[in-house]
């Protein structure tokens, strides 16, 4: 049984999955859009709205905690400079996922996460 239990395991061990997780927040916050999986879509969408949500609150410790997350410092400035305004007056829902299909090689369902027009 499944009661109770919250993440996807996407079929790697917890410290792989973090971090493929991570890399993909760190893609979609660079490049504002990115194609994955569903699946990955709909775990990496949380984790990016948690990092912009960070943003409303321009102080040191935000910015540490954001550090600590994305371990890119240019990053960081990015997100707090360019796509933290962007936001400051929405009150969620920054991400967008949009099916596009399957993968041809194992016909996976792939959608693009994007992060919407501020």
């Amino acid at each position: 049984m499944r009661h109770r239990i919250a993440n996807r395991k996407l079929g790697r061990p917890s410290d792989h999955r973090m971090q493929m997780l991570k890399n993909l927040v760190r893609d979609l916050l660079t490049e504002e859009e990115i194609v994955t999986t569903v699946t990955r879509a709909k775990e990496t969408a949380p984790l990016a709205e948690k990092m912009i949500t960070l943003t409303k609150e321009d102080s040191l410790h935000t910015r540490r905690m954001a550090r600590k997350f994305l371990n890119d410092e240019t990053l960081v400035n990015h997100l707090f400079n360019e796509i933290g305004p962007r936001y400051r007056d929405r009150p969620g829902g920054y991400t967008r996922i949009i099916r596009i299909g399957v993968r041809r090689g194992d016909a996976a369902p792939i959608a693009k996460l994007s992060l919407v027009e501020g």
